[in-house]
């Protein structure tokens, strides 16, 4: 594949996981053309159906998330570091939102034909994983779906949609604060310095409404 039909075929997968992470799998290609900065043509030169797109979407999705666990283990001397930087990493992904997204498809529709076509993920995470447990660092009763299964539920969209203000910097606070109760007990005092928003009760009541207001703005 030439460098430009790469070029754009990474650009299309990118702004196909944004924009079904959002609006769903029935969101209009014309929408994710236009993110990508490619012609509607170029799109359907590379996915000549939306079942090709979603799989596409989901072989992305996939291989980036083994190439994360990866560059984590090669990048990080501790193994707790190289979890959490993959955590992280796997947050800025939308696993959660884009997944679920394409499951209104059939199995498969979007798995059965995609094989071959992208990295499977688990054993990567579950060897980082252990790495951590064998050095100490990870609580030793930890397993593969408190770590998978967290960052789904983190990827998923708070009710209200985009109208929560910061949400994504917001998931990434809640995940450091997971990531520190990995640790064993006895383990030294976390030390991770927490970002994104710190929504506290007043914080939250000004959200709440400000999620109520609009839903009865689009009722009316």
């Amino acid at each position: 594949m030439r460098a430009d039909a790469r070029r754009n075929r990474e650009q299309i997968l990118r702004a196909a996981r944004e924009v079904f992470a959002d609006q769903g799998p029935d969101a209009p290609l014309d929408e994710i053309a236009r993110r990508a900065g490619v012609g509607i043509a170029t799109l359907y030169r590379r996915f000549p159906t939306r079942p090709d797109l979603f799989r596409g979407v989901a072989a992305e999705v996939f291989t980036a998330v083994d190439e994360a666990a990866r560059h984590a283990v090669a990048t990080e001397g501790d193994p707790a570091d190289a979890l959490r930087r993959f955590m992280h990493a796997a947050l800025d992904l939308k696993i959660g939102s884009v997944v679920p997204a394409l499951l209104g498809h059939t199995a498969d529709e979007l798995f059965g034909r995609m094989r071959g076509d992208a990295a499977d993920p688990v054993w990567t995470v579950d060897r980082l994983l252990a790495r951590g447990r064998a050095a100490g660092a990870i609580r030793p009763d930890v397993v593969f779906g408190d770590i998978v299964l967290m960052i789904i539920r983190l990827t998923r969209p708070l009710p209200g949609g985009g109208r929560i203000p910061d949400d994504d910097a917001l998931a990434h606070r809640q995940l450091d604060l997971y990531v520190d109760g990995l640790r064993p007990t006895g383990s030294p005092r976390p030390t991770t310095a927490l970002g994104g928003p710190a929504v506290d009760a007043a914080a939250f009541t000004h959200i709440r409404e400000r999620v109520i207001d609009d839903a009865r703005a689009d009722v009316d």
